[in-house]
Formats: C-alpha cells, structure tokens, sequence
C-alpha cells in the first residue's frame, strides 16, 4: 500500500502525478525523509538558509536549526505542519513576502508541498547528524523542457506513438508505453527517461539512439537525474512539441585574435612610458563616463613574505625571498560597483561562457569581449553600491573586465600579480602592515571584523598606505594573477641559491587554488597584514544553483573583490592574452 498516515484528498493528489508502489517508504521513516523531503529542501531551500547566508536570521541544513527557526519563529514544528512555516509559505500566493521560494523563483508543486505536510504530519523524522548541502534546483521552462523537445518528443508524440510513449504531457509520460511508465517522480533510477540515456551507445534501448544525436552530453544527463529527483516538477498546461536541435554555439570571442585587436588599439593610443613618467592620473570609462585613480608604484626590491619574529606568521609566508619589481600603476582603491556593474549587467543575451548569443560582425573589441552572463542573486547582497566594492566575481570575471576596460581606455588594465600585491601594499615598510607593528592602529586604516558592522564600506574612508593605496588592508579581499602555492616561496629561494632569478609570478595551471590578498571586512587583525595570504576553494561557489556551476560568480565568497594594476610596460600580445584568460585555465586535474 502506499504510505500510511495520508488524507484521502493527498493521495489522490499524489496518484495523480506518480505511481503508488508498495516500496514507497512511509511518511513516518527516515527513507521517506531521504526520497521525498531532503531533494526539495536542498535544492529550493537550504542555498538561503546556511550556515553561510541565513535569510530571515534562520537556517534549515540541521534539524536543530530547523526547530529554532529564525526572527519569525520555528521553520518546523514536529506533527504541525500549519505551524511549520517549511510548508505553510510554500503555499502562500505568488506575491506574498512571505512565499517560499520567493517569488522570482518557480513555486513548489502542489505535490513536493504536500510531502511536506505528511512528511510534517508524521513527526518529521531527520536522520540523525544529518547536515544538509545544497543542489542545483532544476526549473522544468529552462533546464529540462528543452532537452525532452529537442531529443524525445519526435518520436513520442500523438501522432507518432514510438513504443506507445506519448511524452508532450506529464500524465502521459507518467502512463509510459508497451514497458509501462517512463518516469516516477523522486526516483531517477526507477524513470527510464534518465536511465535510457545512460546506456552504451550500442545498446537499442539508448534514448536518443545514435542515429538520432545520442547519447545525451553527461550534463544533460545529470539535468534529467536531479529534476526527477526533486519530484519531477512540470508546470501546469505545458504540452511539449518537437523541435530541432539547437545548433552548436560559436567558437568563443576569448581569442588570442581579440587580443591582439585591443593590444593594437592600446599601441595605437599609447606612447611608451618612462619611469620618471611615472605620475598618478585619473581614467575615464568610455562607456560609462566613470572615473577612477591610478597611483604611481616605482620600480625596486623587496623582501617577500614574512620574517620568522612576526607575530601570527603562517609557515606559507616564508622563507622570505628578494623580488625585483618593475614599475607601475596601481588602483587607488579597489574596483567599486560604478565600474564593474556595467560591465556585470549587459542588455546582450548570453552563452555561459559570456560570449553574445547574436553576434555583430561590426562589434568593437569592447563589445565582443565575453562579459557575465547575467547575476541569479543581488551580487552585492544589500551591502551598498555606489562606491562600494565589487565583491563576489571570480577571477575569470576579474581578468575579463580588465580585457574590457583596455578596450575602451586605451591601457592595458589586468590584475596584480602576488608579489607587485605585496610590493605595493608593504609601500617600503617591513613591518606586519604598512602603517608599521601597531595593532592599535589598524582601526584608521582598515575595515575588518570589529568595525565592519558585518559588511563591505565605501572605499577610501580611512587613510591611504605610504605610496596612496587605500583599503589595501581590509574591506574587500584582492585577488590576484597567482596560483597559490604554500611552497611557492621556498622554490623562489631555491633558485636563488642556484644564482638564478627568482620568478615572481607563479603561472597557474589549476582553477583553484589562486592567490587571494588583503583582508577583508570579515577577517581578523592577523589576517590583514602585508604578507598574509589565502587560496580559493571551489566551496565559494557552494550556493550557486546552476548546473554546471557559472564560471563568472562566487557567491559565498562575499568578501572577495579586486584592484587593478597597469604595468609600464606594453607587454606582448601573448602576454596581454595569458594574463585576460588564465582565470578558467585548469589542465592540471
């Protein structure tokens, strides 16, 4: 029988959308929980309600903070489902403020909400320790419709019944054909519409078969897993027609050709720079009419990293090793959201490697560089705008709004390397911050934990290092051009030793880790200093809700933004492309 403990009304909405089977666990089980309970919640719930974000002051990964709830009361309240807000804001109207998903996402089925309420009604039975993730949440119009109308429905339609499989409607795909029904809800591995498109390529069961485009891309494959998985969820009224497979997208504009297009405009416009040149001066944005400061930063030695004495060093810091660094430009501040929400926020429909869906062959080098597809979230997360940090791009989005803004000002823009990062932070001082060993001091200089208010601030508020940086300590984490690498230093002190010049850019060759610097609004004192460092993880991406995960944001990684440099040099096409198109490189696994 199925489940016990259900109303009559919901199993009957329930054998409405999947088939009732006597292996259905109960609602009273933690198998029940683990089938129809713990999909949903990972995937519509928990990326808002972490331990990393907590919308409403509540989280919903554990039991516990399920129970405690947050600033409106408890999420779940054991045999009360109208007293567990979990379900009762899943059925509030559309444009309720208190409707969960919000608004701007899809609404639960009437069936994965229901689940709830019996799994609620039961007793709510969690596995014990249990924490949970979060998962991409599949939307049917845009992850899955299209996959089943460009592959499947040629064949199972009305009037062309292949295996007596009608998939336009999901009653009919419910039904199934000869071999009974083609998908059960929350069981991917009992739905042969998945199942069928993981079989070999000589298999005759293979959907789509090979003479028909199959298999499935692994991607499209893992789409149909976690949809059916989340309870299959497929919008009232849609009927799916056939329809020709989308061409291949067009080979991505990041090329080594573009490159040396925006390198000719940068030749073209720029006369070759002495180091007494060497002068402060403010930038326009073409496009925008934005304006920010670069500061002088002259040429020298210095030793890199941090001495043995220094109080809170870290073993990666060391041992301190001689750099020679040439001159260059540095941004007064860091990179705020008047220069990069523009280059964020486009009107262009995109690829998700950011390359434009319609092309112009009349597109200017500024136009045709790859820019973010668009934000699924505020990026800056109610933090402020004007004025403030950009925070949360990766470093590919980074480097590519470097490659943007050359285009359009005529110099070549990229990010700092580690050591010209620590060079220019240090500002000719060898002590633990540029203002000298004075922890009492850090508070006219930099934004960290204690004084943050918990958030980013408008940059240029406290006082600039030796050479005119401001916010070099604190406010918004850097990154930049390096992977990290704690061994890194004692390489470039091994060369040394050979008589050989230290090399001060560590090439990367993996996507993570690479090297972040500064600080930020939500470290401590000992995580500000000159040499103190950090590498990315892929876990600043854990709430992203795409599939595959955007290669432009990071999320969870509030904290992070960036600082332009501009070398005196005019580097070389190649090295103007490496330094624009590293932040995606990754041939090492």
């Amino acid at each position: 029988m199925f489940p016990r403990l259900l109303l009559p009304g919901l199993v009957s909405t329930l054998a409405a959308v999947m088939p009732l089977t006597a292996a259905d666990p109960a609602p009273d089980t933690e198998a029940y929980f683990t089938r129809f309970v713990q999909p949903v919640l990972e995937s519509t719930c928990v990326h808002c309600h972490n331990a990393d974000q907590q919308k409403g002051d509540g989280r919903l990964d554990t039991l516990e903070n399920a129970l405690k709830g947050g600033e409106n009361g408890a999420w779940l309240v054991p045999g009360k489902p109208e007293e567990s807000k979990l379900y009762t804001s899943t059925r509030l109207p559309a444009d309720d403020d208190m409707v969960m998903p919000p608004s701007k996402e899809p609404a639960l089925t009437a069936v994965q909400s229901d689940h709830l309420k019996a799994w609620i009604t039961a007793g709510a039975k969690w596995p014990a320790g249990l924490t949970l993730a979060t998962q991409p949440r599949m939307q049917f119009v845009r992850d899955i419709q299209p996959i089943l109308e460009q592959n499947c429905v040629s064949c199972h339609r009305p009037d062309k019944l292949k295996g007596d499989l009608d998939m336009t409607t999901l009653a009919a795909t419910i039904k199934g054909g000869e071999n009974g029904t083609s998908l059960v809800a929350f069981d991917p591995d009992a739905s042969p519409l998945y199942t069928h498109t993981t079989l070999k390529e000589d298999d005759e069961e293979l959907m789509p078969p090979v003479k028909s485009g199959g298999p499935l891309k692994a991607e499209q494959q893992e789409k149909l897993k976690r949809w059916v998985q989340q309870g299959a969820p497929w919008p009232e009224g849609v009927v799916l027609v056939p329809k020709t497979k989308t061409e291949d997208r067009p080979p991505s504009p990041d090329t080594i050709e573009l490159t040396g297009k925006v390198r000719e405009l940068i030749v073209a416009g720029s006369k070759e720079a002495s180091a007494d040149q060497l002068k402060a001066y403010q930038e326009t944005v073409k496009k925008t009419g934005k304006e920010f400061a670069m500061v002088p930063i002259p040429g020298g030695e210095f030793l890199m990293g941090s001495p043995e004495t220094e109080k809170d060093r870290k073993p990666d810091e060391g041992p301190q090793v001689k750099v020679k660094i040439e001159p260059f430009w540095m941004g007064a501040t860091e990179v705020t959201w008047d220069l990069y929400m523009p280059f964020m926020v486009t009107p262009d429909a995109r690829w998700k490697d950011g390359s434009k869906k319609t092309l112009n062959p009349k597109d200017e080098p500024v136009d045709a560089t790859s820019s973010p597809t668009a934000p699924y979230t505020d990026m800056t997360f109610g933090m402020g705008q004007d004025g403030y940090p950009a925070i949360s791009m990766t470093e590919h989005a980074a480097n590519k709004f470097c490659q943007w803004l050359s285009a359009q000002t005529g110099h070549f823009y990229r990010l700092p390397t580690e050591a010209e990062w620590e060079y220019a932070a240090r500002a000719g001082t060898t002590t633990a911050w540029s203002f000298g060993d004075d922890a009492s001091k850090i508070g006219d200089y930099a934004w960290y934990f204690e004084n943050s208010d918990g958030k980013t601030q408008q940059v240029a508020q406290k006082k600039p290092n030796p050479w005119g940086l401001y916010d070099i300590h604190g406010n918004a984490a850097e990154w930049t051009l390096d992977q990290y690498d704690p061994a890194y230093y004692g390489a470039m002190a091994a060369l040394v030793q050979t008589g050989a010049a230290p090399l001060p850019w560590n090439k990367p060759v993996t996507l993570y880790p690479r090297s972040v610097r500064g600080g930020s609004w939500d470290d401590y004192l000992k995580d500000l200093r000159s040499a103190a460092r950090r590498g990315s993880k892929d876990t600043w991406k854990v709430m992203d809700p795409q599939l595959p995960k955007s290669i432009w944001y990071h999320t969870s990684a509030q904290f992070l933004g960036m600082r332009l440099v501009r070398p005196l040099r005019v580097p070389s096409v190649e090295e103007m492309h490496d330094a624009w198109n590293l932040g995606t490189k990754n041939v090492v696994k």
